[in-house]
């Protein structure tokens, strides 16, 4: 237990990034940096580009590092730092006044907190895929690391806010709020780093004849079912998050009345000023639905995988979710009460399928194996990786094009036209929704079943059993 709970701070730490990444660049670009809608979600999407080269090399490289510490290990002590460093330049404007210069430094500092990102979460996530080969083990691994996941959204959903308020002398001083928040998450980040890297272990090796051909280990992922599969996946996921929450931010200051929100926090006595309306209500629904995601995913997940299969609960639970996410577009400006309960709905429906989906990948890399005899973690979880940084990149971008394209006025303007508020309605709702779907129909195409899995880790463990025996004999 020691060693899960270990390994799930590395993802609590690179969600107190990746939360921020999905739920406030955008905002923090339009409304902080003062870029336009479309600009802003143009950075986004380039800097999230450059995972379709950086990648892949990452997850190559880590596959063939061999040190005393393992493959995977040793990236997450060599990139703590650069990675913490990177956050806070990101989120960091260096008194630029010039709108062309200032999309520039957004765009070069927020490439390389994507890369250095790349670097530490590739290895990351490919040392869950070797550190146990047990199914339920498996499932457990990655339900734990979850629950590390959802504390940190609820951190960084809940908090980030009202501490940006706080340090930023209750929004006078906007940019030294933010830097003093990054700052916090930084080194708190930098510590989870460190435990993970010094309590997890490597269990699983690749077969000890294999040879070392990247063009045969490229080749045999990316013509594997389940892989491309996983890859449409999270593309089609992580596009609907990053949009979903990126809009959700602007949905609460403009499309939601602030008299009505003012007067429902202040039926739980949490407000005293209507300038508080939006900050607070918006971190109270973002906690909400971390603390129903954190109940669903301990009481739900592995129950529901182990019994039913992760194939089935996944498209079961994604289809509900995107069913409540569409629901959005109903809501008047004055239900807030409809909004908190859609929310409510919504986090339960999509809490079982968190860790499913990882560990559902550790499942494609031993499906690669056990049809080609050949292991490569690293690559496998890399291209997944790739989908999940382009779809985020996407999703920015979506969002940005789509409430420019609808009038949104950057600058931290507090009255938006109609257009607008029906630009941000749509993204908060249908479009999202829509993307779900996509992932839906692509999970009918996965071939691991519960007991094909189950078939198929037997026949690895017999393989591995055979090679040990025979290393023994030798």
């Amino acid at each position: 237990m020691g060693e899960k709970v270990g390994y799930s701070l590395g993802d609590a730490a690179a969600n107190l990034v990746f939360q921020m990444m999905m739920i406030f660049q955008l905002k923090f670009y339009t409304d902080v940096f003062g870029l336009d809608g479309a600009i802003a979600g143009s950075v986004l999407l380039i800097a999230c580009l450059s995972a379709i080269v950086v990648d892949p090399v990452v997850g190559i490289l880590s596959d063939r590092t061999n040190t005393r510490w393992g493959k995977f290990r040793p990236w997450i002590l060599w990139t703590a730092v650069p990675f913490c460093v990177f956050y806070v330049l990101a989120f960091y404007n260096p008194g630029i006044e010039d709108k062309a210069t200032v999309a520039t430094y957004a765009t070069i500092s927020y490439l390389l907190l994507m890369t250095v990102y790349s670097f530490n979460n590739v290895p990351y996530s490919s040392l869950g895929g070797v550190m146990t080969s047990d199914i339920r083990e498996r499932t457990n691994i990655t339900t734990i690391r979850f629950v590390a996941v959802t504390i940190a959204q609820f951190v960084v959903q809940g908090l980030t806010l009202p501490l940006v308020n706080h340090f930023g002398d209750d929004g006078n001083d906007m940019q030294h709020g933010w830097i003093c928040t990054i700052g916090i998450f930084a080194v708190i980040a930098f510590i989870f780093f460190m435990i993970t890297f010094c309590v997890s272990r490597e269990r699983i090796a690749p077969p000890p004849t294999q040879d070392i051909n990247i063009k045969e280990d490229i080749k045999q992922t990316i013509s594997n079912v389940p892989w491309n599969t996983m890859f449409v996946v999270t593309f089609s996921l992580f596009i609907t998050l990053s949009m979903w929450g990126s809009a959700m931010n602007f949905y609460f200051q403009h499309n939601i009345d602030q008299k009505s929100l003012f007067d429902f926090l202040d039926t739980f006595k949490l407000v005293d000023d209507m300038s508080d309306a939006y900050p607070v209500g918006f971190s109270l629904f973002n906690m909400v639905g971390a603390v129903v995601q954190f109940i669903g995913v301990i009481l739900m997940s592995q129950y529901l995988a182990n019994k039913y299969g992760k194939k089935r609960v996944f498209i079961a639970c994604l289809s509900l979710t995107a069913f409540f996410s569409a629901l959005f577009y109903i809501p008047s400006p004055t239900d807030v009460s409809l909004i908190f309960v859609l929310n409510i709905l919504k986090s339960l429906a999509y809490a079982p399928t968190v860790p499913l989906l990882w560990a559902m990948i550790a499942d494609v890399a031993d499906h690669i194996e056990y049809e080609n005899h050949r292991r490569a973690t690293g690559f496998c979880f890399s291209g997944i990786i790739m989908a999940l940084k382009v779809g985020l990149g996407t999703g920015g971008a979506i969002a940005g094009v789509i409430i420019s394209a609808f009038g949104y006025v950057s600058g931290n303007v507090s009255i938006q036209n109609e257009a607008a508020m029906e630009g941000i309605r749509l993204v908060s709702s249908i479009v999202p929704a829509m993307m779900f779907g996509v992932g839906v129909l692509a999970l009918h195409f996965y071939p691991i079943t519960k007991e094909y899995n189950e078939n198929m880790q037997a026949e690895l463990a017999s393989r591995r059993r055979q090679t040990e025996l025979s290393i023994d004999d030798f």
